[in-house]
């Protein structure tokens, strides 16, 4: 969960002297001899620490075991209203800590009220719906890293991992179940899955479901779950376009929006290069590049899977430790890719924009684009995998000559220029 916690876009201020008013009931005993005197976080004008919204103790305890002191801007926003009990409408790009955003207010809300009487196997409190399957367990695996003091118990179903496994998961009691539309739908036919008695839904990256065909299925989702009215709702896309604004006005109830622009001024960490070269010079140009000391780890981007394809043969040619991450590459198989680049075992990772958006990889200190995205919105994502956490980042884009118009549209997005020159002496 290595979310940003040094963003540049302004926090609502903390009411001084004054915490938000909850509507939790009865709070549950932690169980556990630790307080907040061992996580000691001082005020600071402008910003909202976790301290300020009165979470329960073993949900401070976990996040104070992953290290976060102070909220992004689209955390302080989101919980000022989601733990009131509210309905959400957010805009923020990967990067901003919205994931933590909605999960704290899950957490906290089902530490502070018991589960309703006779609640069944298979039927979650809470729905998470993510479009991919890299993004449904990046969620699980922060869920469960959020929970991990308490009983609350999270599973994920989706596409392509072990069927039997997961509907063994899904013969227990849940708290909290992340799924992509696919395989959540499957498994409800099946009747494995309840959706009865969802009280929080959750709908991230609904611009990318959008583009990827997925509402017809989502509508039939929340067709199952109970009526707006009677559960609380949360939305995240990284834009509000027309069509996604008029489905959240069909899916939540009086939500307040909250919007953290998409723009690269939340990546003020990353120096951004573009370097001018023929697109037959590009090949040469990478390998030397990472044949560099100071290239640690590095997620090379390009647009098509036969190119990532191409350039992982060529990585592997010039002896570069890299691995590849595409539609092509079994799901098992990525998720092992992905975990071996985490941990330092691979030093470069080829990837189309599969790995471009809701993975949170730390210490990414290079990204390249071999290619330039089609979608400018992808800029912004791409370049958003370094310079995290307050670390420094590069991010390199080669512009050829299939390139050249994609940079204009890029420029005007982020409403920068970019500097363009030709690649250091000695690399061609």
């Amino acid at each position: 969960m290595s979310e940003s916690d040094n963003p540049t876009a302004a926090a609502p201020q903390p009411a001084q002297n004054r915490k938000p008013k909850r509507r939790r009931r009865k709070p549950r005993k932690s169980g556990s001899n630790w307080d907040l005197r061992q996580f000691q976080v001082p005020a600071v004008a402008g910003k909202w620490r976790f301290h300020d919204f009165d979470l329960p103790l073993p949900l401070m305890r976990a996040i104070h075991a992953l290290g976060f002191e102070y909220c992004t801007p689209i955390q302080a926003e989101a919980l000022a209203k989601t733990l009131l009990g509210g309905d959400v409408v957010g805009k923020a790009q990967t990067g901003t800590g919205k994931t933590a955003a909605f999960l704290i207010s899950i957490l906290a809300y089902f530490l502070e009220e018991e589960a309703p009487d006779g609640q069944k196997p298979g039927a979650p409190r809470a729905l998470i719906v993510a479009p991919t399957r890299e993004l449904a367990l990046q969620i699980e695996k922060d869920a469960k890293a959020l929970a991990r003091f308490t009983q609350l118990n999270v599973a994920s179903v989706v596409g392509g991992m072990d069927y039997q496994k997961q509907r063994d998961n899904l013969g227990k009691k849940l708290d909290i179940l992340v799924a992509t539309p696919g395989r959540l739908l499957d498994f409800h036919e099946k009747r494995d899955v309840d959706l009865t008695q969802v009280e929080v839904l959750v709908l991230d990256e609904a611009d990318r479901m959008l583009s990827m065909g997925f509402i017809p299925d989502v509508k039939r989702i929340i067709r199952h779950t109970p009526k707006k009215e009677e559960r609380q709702t949360f939305l995240f896309s990284a834009t509000f376009t027309e069509d996604i604004l008029n489905l959240a006005s069909q899916w939540t109830h009086e939500a307040a929006q909250v919007e953290i622009a998409v723009t690269v001024d939340n990546q003020a960490d990353i120096d951004q290069r573009v370097y001018l070269v023929s697109d037959a010079d590009k090949q040469r140009l990478l390998v030397k590049l990472l044949q560099q000391e100071s290239f640690e780890r590095v997620i090379v981007f390009g647009n098509r899977r036969d190119l990532v394809r191409k350039l992982d043969e060529l990585l592997r040619q010039a002896d570069i430790n890299v691995a590849m991450l595409s539609g092509d590459v079994p799901q098992n198989q990525r998720i092992t890719t992905l975990e071996r680049f985490r941990e330092g075992e691979v030093q470069v990772l080829v990837a189309t924009d599969v790995a471009g958006r809701g993975l949170h990889i730390d210490d990414v200190s290079h990204v390249i684009n071999y290619t330039l995205p089609e979608d400018p919105e992808d800029y912004v994502h791409r370049i958003g995998r370094t310079g995290r956490a307050g670390a420094k980042g590069v991010s390199i884009s080669f512009v050829g000559e299939e390139d050249a118009f994609s940079l204009p549209e890029i420029e005007r997005y982020i409403d920068a220029k970019l500097p363009c020159e030709h690649p250091p002496e000695g690399l061609l």
